[in-house]
């Protein structure tokens, strides 16, 4: 699976992040209200943002996440490929400036991406913190189910404080 496709819809454009991104991406990651409920609010902050970034880029699976109309940076997301759940990836680190919360625009990347992933992937997992209320709803409003039944490697190192959502192809 390629981790970093170009995938578009009538709202969104999501392409690979690069590193001439950052500016952009950091003016909408530095609103601390995206991450009052993260366990890493410090992404909002220079030296926060810059490992985040950093990170992103090395991971080769992170996307940036442009609104169609405007060409404006609203955000970003990422795959990482799971193969201690099997043919799985996650979809994961993904921030929206808040002007785009609570409409479609988290949907429409989502139902991007996990088409995207389902066409050779079995299944899609998300984690989000059992304190990120936010997130949890948002997750939810899209279909994916919190799963206690993964058989789980025992070297995979999954944090106590996390809920796996997922989603399986029909295959």
């Amino acid at each position: 699976m390629d981790l970093q496709p170009t995938l578009t819809n009538n709202l969104v454009q999501l392409r690979p992040l690069v590193t001439p991104d950052f500016k952009s991406l950091y003016k909408v990651a530095s609103d601390v209200q995206i991450w009052e409920q993260h366990p890493v609010k410090e992404r909002a902050e220079l030296y926060g943002f810059a490992k985040f970034f950093a990170e992103s880029i090395k991971s080769k699976g992170a996307l940036l996440i442009l609104d169609q109309i405007s060409g404006e940076t609203i955000g970003s997301t990422r795959f990482k490929l799971r193969p201690t759940f099997g043919r799985a990836v996650e979809i994961g680190w993904t921030f929206l400036s808040r002007a785009y919360w609570g409409g479609k625009f988290n949907g429409q990347i989502k139902e991007l991406m996990v088409h995207y992933a389902l066409q050779t992937m079995d299944e899609v997992l998300l984690f989000v913190d059992k304190c990120n209320v936010r997130s949890q709803k948002a997750v939810e409003k899209l279909h994916f189910v919190p799963s206690d039944k993964l058989i789980i490697d025992r070297s995979f190192k999954l944090r106590p404080s996390d809920v796996i959502y997922r989603i399986q192809g029909t295959q």
